[in-house]
Protein backbone atom coordinates (compact mmCIF):
# COMPACT_ATOMS: atom_id res chain seq x y z
CA UNK A 1 0.00 0.00 0.00
CA UNK A 2 1.39 3.39 -0.92
CA UNK A 3 1.86 6.19 1.58
CA UNK A 4 -1.49 7.93 2.16
CA UNK A 5 -0.48 10.83 4.40
CA UNK A 6 -2.64 13.83 3.62
CA UNK A 7 -5.62 11.82 2.36
CA UNK A 8 -9.01 11.65 4.07
CA UNK A 9 -10.66 8.31 4.84
CA UNK A 10 -14.42 8.03 4.78
CA UNK A 11 -14.71 11.77 4.28
CA UNK A 12 -13.82 12.24 7.96
CA UNK A 13 -10.37 11.01 9.04
CA UNK A 14 -7.39 13.05 7.83
CA UNK A 15 -4.19 10.97 7.80
CA UNK A 16 -1.25 12.76 9.45
CA UNK A 17 1.44 10.09 9.23
CA UNK A 18 2.33 6.45 9.83
CA UNK A 19 2.80 5.16 13.37
CA UNK A 20 3.77 1.58 12.66
CA UNK A 21 3.11 -1.59 10.70
CA UNK A 22 2.44 -5.23 11.50
CA UNK A 23 1.73 -8.46 9.71
CA UNK A 24 -1.97 -7.70 9.30
CA UNK A 25 -2.26 -3.91 9.13
CA UNK A 26 -0.59 -0.52 9.08
CA UNK A 27 -1.34 2.03 11.78
CA UNK A 28 -1.63 5.76 11.09
CA UNK A 29 -1.97 8.88 13.16
CA UNK A 30 -5.04 10.82 12.01
CA UNK A 31 -7.46 13.57 12.97
CA UNK A 32 -11.21 13.15 13.22
CA UNK A 33 -12.49 16.21 11.34
CA UNK A 34 -16.00 15.87 12.81
CA UNK A 35 -15.06 15.64 16.50
CA UNK A 36 -11.76 17.51 16.16
CA UNK A 37 -9.69 14.94 18.02
CA UNK A 38 -6.64 12.81 17.30
CA UNK A 39 -7.22 9.14 16.55
CA UNK A 40 -5.30 6.08 15.42
CA UNK A 41 -6.31 4.42 12.14
CA UNK A 42 -5.57 0.76 11.46
CA UNK A 43 -5.70 -0.10 7.75
CA UNK A 44 -6.06 -3.81 7.06
CA UNK A 45 -3.91 -5.66 4.58
CA UNK A 46 -5.40 -5.63 1.08
CA UNK A 47 -5.16 -9.40 0.58
CA UNK A 48 -7.19 -9.96 3.76
CA UNK A 49 -10.08 -7.67 2.88
CA UNK A 50 -10.60 -9.49 -0.42
CA UNK A 51 -12.01 -12.42 1.56
CA UNK A 52 -15.70 -11.90 2.44
CA UNK A 53 -15.50 -14.39 5.33
CA UNK A 54 -12.74 -12.37 6.92
CA UNK A 55 -14.59 -9.09 6.45
CA UNK A 56 -17.72 -10.52 8.07
CA UNK A 57 -15.86 -12.06 11.02
CA UNK A 58 -13.68 -8.99 11.45
CA UNK A 59 -16.73 -6.74 11.69
CA UNK A 60 -18.15 -9.09 14.33
CA UNK A 61 -14.92 -9.03 16.33
CA UNK A 62 -14.58 -5.25 15.95
CA UNK A 63 -18.06 -4.81 17.43
CA UNK A 64 -17.16 -7.07 20.36
CA UNK A 65 -13.92 -5.16 20.95
CA UNK A 66 -15.80 -1.85 20.79
CA UNK A 67 -17.86 -3.01 23.77
CA UNK A 68 -14.74 -3.40 25.92
CA UNK A 69 -14.89 -0.19 27.91
CA UNK A 70 -11.90 -0.30 30.23
CA UNK A 71 -9.19 2.31 30.94
CA UNK A 72 -6.52 -0.29 30.16
CA UNK A 73 -7.91 -1.24 26.73
CA UNK A 74 -7.59 0.97 23.66
CA UNK A 75 -11.10 2.15 22.80
CA UNK A 76 -12.47 1.29 19.36
CA UNK A 77 -14.44 4.26 17.99
CA UNK A 78 -15.43 3.27 14.48
CA UNK A 79 -15.09 0.74 11.67
CA UNK A 80 -15.57 1.35 7.98
CA UNK A 81 -14.25 1.14 4.44
CA UNK A 82 -13.20 3.62 1.79
CA UNK A 83 -12.80 2.31 -1.76
CA UNK A 84 -10.78 -0.89 -1.20
CA UNK A 85 -9.48 0.14 2.24
CA UNK A 86 -10.97 -1.32 5.41
CA UNK A 87 -10.07 0.48 8.59
CA UNK A 88 -10.62 0.68 12.33
CA UNK A 89 -10.65 3.99 14.17
CA UNK A 90 -9.19 3.74 17.67
CA UNK A 91 -8.17 5.87 20.60
CA UNK A 92 -4.83 7.58 20.00
CA UNK A 93 -2.37 6.83 22.83
CA UNK A 94 0.70 8.98 23.24
CA UNK A 95 3.83 7.10 24.18
CA UNK A 96 5.38 3.94 22.79
CA UNK A 97 4.75 0.22 22.62
CA UNK A 98 6.22 -2.06 25.29
CA UNK A 99 8.53 -3.83 22.80
CA UNK A 100 10.23 -0.54 21.93
CA UNK A 101 10.52 0.30 25.62
CA UNK A 102 12.23 -3.03 26.38
CA UNK A 103 14.65 -2.60 23.48
CA UNK A 104 15.47 0.91 24.64
CA UNK A 105 16.02 -0.04 28.29
CA UNK A 106 17.44 -3.55 27.90
CA UNK A 107 15.28 -4.72 30.79
CA UNK A 108 12.94 -3.11 33.30
CA UNK A 109 13.30 -2.87 37.06
CA UNK A 110 11.33 -5.45 39.04
CA UNK A 111 8.98 -2.85 40.52
CA UNK A 112 8.21 -1.26 37.13
CA UNK A 113 7.77 -4.61 35.37
CA UNK A 114 5.38 -5.97 38.01
CA UNK A 115 3.43 -2.69 38.04
CA UNK A 116 2.96 -2.76 34.27
CA UNK A 117 2.03 -6.45 34.27
CA UNK A 118 -0.52 -5.93 37.05
CA UNK A 119 -2.17 -3.25 34.90
CA UNK A 120 -2.11 -5.53 31.86
CA UNK A 121 -3.63 -8.40 33.85
CA UNK A 122 -6.49 -6.15 34.98
CA UNK A 123 -7.26 -5.21 31.36
CA UNK A 124 -7.00 -8.73 29.95
CA UNK A 125 -8.95 -10.08 32.92
CA UNK A 126 -11.77 -7.67 32.15
CA UNK A 127 -11.89 -9.01 28.59
CA UNK A 128 -11.87 -12.60 29.87
CA UNK A 129 -14.89 -11.85 32.06
CA UNK A 130 -16.58 -10.44 28.96
CA UNK A 131 -15.93 -13.74 27.15
CA UNK A 132 -13.12 -12.50 24.87
CA UNK A 133 -9.66 -14.04 24.50
CA UNK A 134 -7.00 -11.84 22.90
CA UNK A 135 -5.08 -14.72 21.20
CA UNK A 136 -2.13 -12.51 20.22
CA UNK A 137 -0.75 -10.83 23.33
CA UNK A 138 2.77 -9.49 22.81
CA UNK A 139 4.69 -6.34 23.78
CA UNK A 140 3.89 -4.79 20.40
CA UNK A 141 0.20 -4.86 21.39
CA UNK A 142 0.81 -3.09 24.71
CA UNK A 143 1.01 0.70 24.54
CA UNK A 144 2.71 2.55 27.42
CA UNK A 145 1.92 6.22 28.01
CA UNK A 146 4.53 8.68 29.33
CA UNK A 147 3.01 8.47 32.84
CA UNK A 148 3.39 4.67 32.92
CA UNK A 149 -0.14 3.56 32.05
CA UNK A 150 -0.43 0.39 29.96
CA UNK A 151 -3.15 -0.11 27.34
CA UNK A 152 -3.92 -3.25 25.31
CA UNK A 153 -4.80 -3.08 21.63
CA UNK A 154 -5.72 -5.45 18.77
CA UNK A 155 -8.47 -7.49 20.40
CA UNK A 156 -10.26 -9.66 17.85
CA UNK A 157 -7.92 -9.64 14.83
CA UNK A 158 -6.44 -13.09 15.47
CA UNK A 159 -9.89 -14.61 15.91
CA UNK A 160 -11.05 -12.99 12.69
CA UNK A 161 -8.11 -14.57 10.87
CA UNK A 162 -9.13 -17.97 12.21
CA UNK A 163 -12.43 -17.65 10.34
CA UNK A 164 -10.64 -17.79 6.98
CA UNK A 165 -8.07 -20.42 8.07
CA UNK A 166 -10.21 -22.74 10.25
CA UNK A 167 -7.80 -25.71 10.00
CA UNK A 168 -4.61 -23.67 10.05
CA UNK A 169 -2.11 -23.85 12.89
CA UNK A 170 0.18 -21.22 11.38
CA UNK A 171 1.20 -18.48 13.84
CA UNK A 172 -0.52 -15.81 11.76
CA UNK A 173 -3.79 -17.35 12.95
CA UNK A 174 -3.24 -18.11 16.60
CA UNK A 175 -0.69 -15.55 17.70
CA UNK A 176 2.98 -14.68 17.41
CA UNK A 177 5.31 -17.70 17.72
CA UNK A 178 7.52 -16.08 20.37
CA UNK A 179 4.57 -15.60 22.73
CA UNK A 180 1.97 -18.25 21.99
CA UNK A 181 1.18 -21.03 24.44
CA UNK A 182 2.06 -24.71 23.91
CA UNK A 183 -1.55 -25.54 23.04
CA UNK A 184 -1.46 -22.81 20.39
CA UNK A 185 1.85 -24.18 19.09
CA UNK A 186 0.10 -27.54 18.70
CA UNK A 187 -2.60 -25.89 16.59
CA UNK A 188 -5.32 -25.86 19.24
CA UNK A 189 -7.67 -22.96 19.95
CA UNK A 190 -6.60 -20.47 22.60
CA UNK A 191 -8.24 -20.00 25.99
CA UNK A 192 -7.83 -17.52 28.87
CA UNK A 193 -4.98 -19.74 30.11
CA UNK A 194 -3.28 -19.22 26.73
CA UNK A 195 -3.40 -15.47 27.26
CA UNK A 196 -1.92 -16.01 30.74
CA UNK A 197 1.02 -17.92 29.19
CA UNK A 198 1.64 -15.05 26.77
CA UNK A 199 1.59 -12.61 29.70
CA UNK A 200 4.22 -14.78 31.38
CA UNK A 201 6.46 -14.58 28.31
CA UNK A 202 6.01 -10.79 28.26
CA UNK A 203 6.91 -10.51 31.96
CA UNK A 204 9.96 -12.75 31.39
CA UNK A 205 11.08 -10.42 28.60
CA UNK A 206 10.50 -7.29 30.69
CA UNK A 207 12.58 -8.68 33.56
CA UNK A 208 15.44 -10.21 31.56
CA UNK A 209 15.54 -8.31 28.26
CA UNK A 210 15.22 -11.57 26.31
CA UNK A 211 12.67 -14.23 25.46
CA UNK A 212 12.51 -17.59 27.25
CA UNK A 213 12.69 -19.42 23.90
CA UNK A 214 14.57 -18.15 20.85
CA UNK A 215 14.99 -19.78 17.44
CA UNK A 216 15.13 -18.66 13.83
CA UNK A 217 12.84 -21.43 12.62
CA UNK A 218 9.13 -21.25 13.54
CA UNK A 219 8.81 -25.04 13.75
CA UNK A 220 11.77 -25.24 16.12
CA UNK A 221 10.35 -22.42 18.22
CA UNK A 222 6.99 -24.19 18.43
CA UNK A 223 8.73 -27.39 19.55
CA UNK A 224 10.55 -25.49 22.29
CA UNK A 225 7.26 -24.08 23.61
CA UNK A 226 5.80 -27.60 23.56
CA UNK A 227 8.59 -29.60 25.16
CA UNK A 228 11.41 -27.56 26.71
CA UNK A 229 11.13 -26.25 30.28
CA UNK A 230 11.59 -22.47 30.49
CA UNK A 231 14.99 -21.26 31.70
CA UNK A 232 15.42 -19.62 35.08
CA UNK A 233 14.87 -15.86 34.72
CA UNK A 234 17.27 -15.32 37.64
CA UNK A 235 20.03 -16.79 35.47
CA UNK A 236 19.72 -13.67 33.29
CA UNK A 237 18.82 -11.19 36.05
CA UNK A 238 19.90 -12.14 39.60
CA UNK A 239 17.95 -9.16 40.98
CA UNK A 240 14.67 -11.01 40.38
CA UNK A 241 13.34 -12.23 43.76
CA UNK A 242 12.98 -15.99 44.13
CA UNK A 243 9.25 -15.67 44.87
CA UNK A 244 8.70 -13.80 41.59
CA UNK A 245 10.67 -16.43 39.66
CA UNK A 246 8.46 -19.20 41.07
CA UNK A 247 5.34 -17.26 40.08
CA UNK A 248 6.71 -16.73 36.58
CA UNK A 249 7.68 -20.38 36.07
CA UNK A 250 4.18 -21.44 37.14
CA UNK A 251 2.68 -19.12 34.50
CA UNK A 252 4.94 -20.71 31.87
CA UNK A 253 3.77 -24.26 32.66
CA UNK A 254 3.15 -26.46 29.63
CA UNK A 255 -0.27 -27.62 30.84
CA UNK A 256 -2.97 -24.92 30.94
CA UNK A 257 -4.39 -26.38 34.18
CA UNK A 258 -1.04 -25.83 35.93
CA UNK A 259 -1.09 -22.07 35.25
CA UNK A 260 -3.23 -19.42 36.81
CA UNK A 261 -6.61 -19.84 35.14
CA UNK A 262 -7.27 -16.21 34.23
CA UNK A 263 -5.41 -12.94 33.97
CA UNK A 264 -7.35 -11.72 37.03
CA UNK A 265 -5.89 -14.51 39.15
CA UNK A 266 -2.37 -13.83 37.85
CA UNK A 267 -2.84 -10.14 38.66
CA UNK A 268 -3.94 -10.87 42.23
CA UNK A 269 -0.83 -13.00 42.79
CA UNK A 270 1.39 -10.18 41.51
CA UNK A 271 -0.40 -7.69 43.75
CA UNK A 272 0.32 -9.91 46.77
CA UNK A 273 3.95 -10.24 45.71
CA UNK A 274 4.29 -6.45 45.30
CA UNK A 275 2.83 -5.86 48.79
CA UNK A 276 5.26 -8.41 50.24
CA UNK A 277 8.19 -6.81 48.41
CA UNK A 278 7.29 -3.39 49.87
CA UNK A 279 7.26 -4.90 53.39
CA UNK A 280 10.63 -6.51 52.70
CA UNK A 281 12.10 -3.07 51.99
CA UNK A 282 10.78 -1.69 55.30
CA UNK A 283 11.54 -4.77 57.43
CA UNK A 284 14.55 -6.56 55.87
CA UNK A 285 15.17 -8.78 58.93
CA UNK A 286 11.56 -9.92 59.07
CA UNK A 287 11.60 -10.60 55.34
CA UNK A 288 14.78 -12.66 55.69
CA UNK A 289 13.23 -14.75 58.49
CA UNK A 290 10.05 -15.26 56.47
CA UNK A 291 12.10 -16.30 53.45
CA UNK A 292 13.99 -18.92 55.47
CA UNK A 293 10.81 -20.43 56.95
CA UNK A 294 8.59 -20.33 53.85
CA UNK A 295 8.04 -23.26 51.50
CA UNK A 296 9.89 -22.61 48.20
CA UNK A 297 7.17 -24.12 46.06
CA UNK A 298 4.32 -22.01 47.40
CA UNK A 299 5.05 -18.37 46.49
CA UNK A 300 1.39 -17.41 46.53
CA UNK A 301 1.03 -18.63 50.13
CA UNK A 302 3.35 -15.95 51.50
CA UNK A 303 1.06 -13.10 52.49
CA UNK A 304 1.61 -9.71 54.12
CA UNK A 305 0.87 -9.53 57.87
CA UNK A 306 -2.84 -9.36 58.62
CA UNK A 307 -4.52 -6.83 60.87
CA UNK A 308 -4.50 -9.40 63.70
CA UNK A 309 -0.69 -9.56 63.61
CA UNK A 310 -0.35 -5.83 64.42
CA UNK A 311 -0.92 -3.95 67.71
CA UNK A 312 -4.35 -2.35 67.80
CA UNK A 313 -3.34 1.06 69.12
CA UNK A 314 -6.91 2.35 69.00
CA UNK A 315 -8.04 -0.34 71.43
CA UNK A 316 -5.09 0.44 73.72
CA UNK A 317 -5.99 4.16 73.74
CA UNK A 318 -9.66 3.50 74.49
CA UNK A 319 -8.69 1.18 77.35
CA UNK A 320 -6.44 3.86 78.83
CA UNK A 321 -9.20 6.48 78.65
CA UNK A 322 -11.63 4.10 80.34
CA UNK A 323 -9.10 3.36 83.10
CA UNK A 324 -8.51 7.06 83.76
CA UNK A 325 -12.23 7.77 83.76
CA UNK A 326 -12.99 5.05 86.30
CA UNK A 327 -9.92 5.86 88.40
CA UNK A 328 -10.97 9.51 88.59
CA UNK A 329 -14.39 8.61 89.99
CA UNK A 330 -13.00 6.68 93.01
CA UNK A 331 -11.69 9.76 94.98
CA UNK A 332 -14.96 11.60 94.27
CA UNK A 333 -16.99 8.69 95.67
CA UNK A 334 -14.84 8.50 98.82
CA UNK A 335 -15.24 12.24 99.48
CA UNK A 336 -19.02 12.08 99.12
CA UNK A 337 -19.22 9.01 101.35
CA UNK A 338 -17.21 10.60 104.12
CA UNK A 339 -19.53 13.62 104.18
CA UNK A 340 -22.51 11.36 104.83
CA UNK A 341 -23.20 10.33 108.45
CA UNK A 342 -24.18 6.84 107.27
CA UNK A 343 -20.96 6.20 105.36
CA UNK A 344 -19.85 2.62 106.09
CA UNK A 345 -16.19 3.58 105.99
CA UNK A 346 -16.55 6.75 108.16
CA UNK A 347 -13.94 6.89 110.89
CA UNK A 348 -15.42 6.40 114.38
Amino acid sequence: MTEIAGTILGGRYSILGQLGAGGMAKVYHARDLNLQREVAVKLLREDLIDDPAFRSRFLQEARAAANLLHPGIVTVYDFGHDEQRFFIIMEYVQGTDLKTLIRRRGRLAVREATSLMTQICASVGYAHRAGLVHCDLKPQNVLVSPDGRAKITDFGIARALASIYPDESHPVVWGSPQYFAPEQAAGGPPSPASDVYALGVILFEMLTGRLPFEADDIAQLSEMHLTQPPPSPRAFNPQIPMALELILLKVLSKEPAARYRTADQFGRVLTTFAAQADLAEVHPLAAEMASESSHPNLPTQILPPTAGDRIDWLAVALGLVAFLAVGGLIPLWLWACLLSPNCPIRLR
